[in-house]
């Protein structure tokens, strides 16, 4: 996955919408997105929608956090029609995706056990947020880990995320650091904030070309128009394909501890490097 689209889960037209663009994964929100007063229309909308998809996007859906009594009656209605996987927000901790992956456990098709991905957001609350780098997140149903700053934000007492340079601030960059260190030492894929000025495609484009040069592999969206960008930026070159290409050829052909190619010396991380270039165009 590169790009993960939020959609408003009550919302069939957006829904459509979000499904005919490019993105790899259509998140349907159930939670920021929805009024209390709505949440049980939008679960019908969200059911009907992953009942009548065909071929298409990944369709997983943001429920509301664990500690909400919406939750359970999220999963219980969702679960049955098959998502692809779920989004858990606002979590305190690795511990959340156990509990959250019963309650998947206890609703999954008999066909589907097991099958249903898990994403957390484990950077929306202090607790999640140092638990990044206090304890192991590894846990079969999780498929990714993915940052963002807002509701850390209102939960630290901050005034803003960024400074005047657009950068962010201390706290949120070490958030967005421990979400990528926590991820890979996972084995799933780290994800990066959704850029919330949906019209400056320019600065999109850099912050996704930063993301892809410190290791994130996707970025989520909130509008379709930053899909293709968000994609594109995370898509490997033909030129890095070439590149990789020959690292693997050059390690598979030498005859000593060494490789070099085009006077560089190469080892261990490059040859991990062209294999995680030439898996993003299928080959393994």
């Amino acid at each position: 996955m590169r790009s993960l689209l939020f959609v408003p889960g009550g919302s069939a037209m957006m829904i459509a919408k979000a499904a005919a663009s490019s993105a790899d994964v259509v998140i349907l929100d159930l939670e920021d997105a929805v009024h209390p007063g709505a949440k049980l229309a939008a679960r019908d909308v969200v059911v009907q929608a992953l009942t009548a998809r065909s071929a298409g996007p990944q369709y997983y859906v943001r429920v509301n956090s664990l500690n909400t009594s919406w939750c359970r009656e999220d999963i219980e209605a969702v679960i049955p029609a098959a998502p692809d996987g779920v989004v858990l927000p606002k979590s305190l901790g690795p511990d959340d995706v156990i509990r959250l992956g019963d309650l998947i456990e206890r609703h999954e098709p008999l066909a589907r056990q097991g099958k249903t991905g898990i994403i957390v957001v484990c950077t929306e609350t202090p607790s999640s947020t140092l638990s990044l780098a206090a304890k192991p997140w590894r846990h079969p149903r999780l498929t990714g880990l993915m940052w963002g700053g807002e509701d850390l934000s209102a939960a630290i007492g901050a005034t803003a995320n960024r400074d005047e340079q657009e950068r962010y601030t201390g706290p949120f960059a070490l958030a967005r650091n421990l979400c990528l260190l926590a991820a890979r030492a996972a084995e799933v894929t780290p994800i990066d904030a959704v850029f919330t000025n949906f019209r400056d495609s320019a600065a999109l484009g850099y912050e996704v070309a930063a993301a892809r040069r410190d290791g994130f592999a996707a970025k989520a969206a909130i509008h379709p128009a930053q899909v293709n960008i968000i994609n594109r930026g995370f898509t490997p070159t033909d030129d890095e394909r070439r590149w990789a290409e020959r690292v693997i050829a050059a390690f598979a052909s030498r005859t000593m501890g060494a490789v070099q190619l085009d006077g560089i010396m190469l080892d261990a991380p490059h040859l991990t490097r062209a294999h995680r270039i030439m898996a993003s165009f299928g080959v393994p």
